[in-house]
């Protein structure tokens, strides 16, 4: 049996058991499009940690957890007769087949980023009136304004240099300092709104994903304060009971810890 034969045989086993577990059991003969909704979102993360943390193995599990719920929403569609998992994977092979005309037509491109740009321009051809249509309202902010910079971009809205975006930066830093100044509570949110999504532009022309960037600060200072935590049962006391100066020692000592 050859690689593919193999995988095909694990796909068809997965459908099976899905059947089986749709008729038998009683938890997953309940579930609906809405409710399974929340446990799709949790396992997306969970593979978006261990994508982060690196970790292979774990990788290939969340993958699997993702791909139930890809089948068990098929499985749903087919009872209703809306659609089954072969439309499901009809659907994506037809559109990566129109959006890719540069494989499977005549279309030339020079680079990834011609490849973006006639990605945008075929949405817009298939009946979208907007380049921005395709962002989930559900977003997380942070995710939502990079995915919004990312696709306007790929239609020419864009600075040039990235100096331009810097100054753009320390522009809304100083209207961020004025409006505390003036105490106005509204407008210092909308501003801090502002430099946020400016680094998030600035950090896309530096070539980092913010949302990883600040995971990765996020794990850092979870590891350095658990450190802090620790030190402080050692010495039998609570963080409550240390002052900052004693609770600054451990936390210089945990930022020389490995990475």
């Amino acid at each position: 049996m050859n690689k593919r034969e193999t995988q095909l045989q694990a796909f068809n086993r997965l459908l099976d058991i899905m059947d089986e577990l749709r008729e038998k059991c009683p938890w997953d003969k309940k579930q609906t499009l809405a409710s399974l909704r929340h446990l799709t979102i949790e396992e997306t993360y969970e593979l978006g940690d261990a994508i982060l943390n690196n970790d292979l193995q774990e990788i290939k599990k969340e993958l699997g957890d993702l791909l139930l719920h890809i089948v068990f929403y098929a499985k749903i569609g087919s009872e209703t007769q809306d659609f089954d998992i072969a439309d499901v994977a009809n659907s994506i092979c037809d559109k990566l087949i129109d959006r890719h005309p540069h494989i499977y037509g005549d279309v030339v491109v020079e680079d990834e980023e011609e490849v973006k740009r006639n990605w945008e321009k075929l949405k817009l051809k298939e009946g979208k009136k907007s380049v921005l249509e395709g962002v989930p309202k559900s977003l997380p902010a942070l995710v939502k304004a990079s995915r919004i910079q990312d696709k306007v971009k790929g239609v020419g809205f864009d600075w040039e240099e990235p100096h331009q975006v810097w100054d753009k930066v320390q522009e809304e830093l100083q209207e961020l300092q004025d409006e505390i100044q003036l105490g106005n509570q509204d407008k210092i949110e909308a501003e801090f709104g502002d430099v946020l999504f400016s680094m998030i532009n600035y950090a896309r022309f530096l070539k980092v994903n913010p949302e990883d960037a600040l995971e990765r600060t996020n794990k850092k200072f979870i590891k350095r304060f658990q450190y802090l935590e620790n030190k402080a049962g050692e010495l039998g006391k609570s963080l409550a009971d240390m002052t900052l100066t004693e609770m600054d020692v451990f936390w210089e000592e945990a930022k020389r810890l490995p990475k």
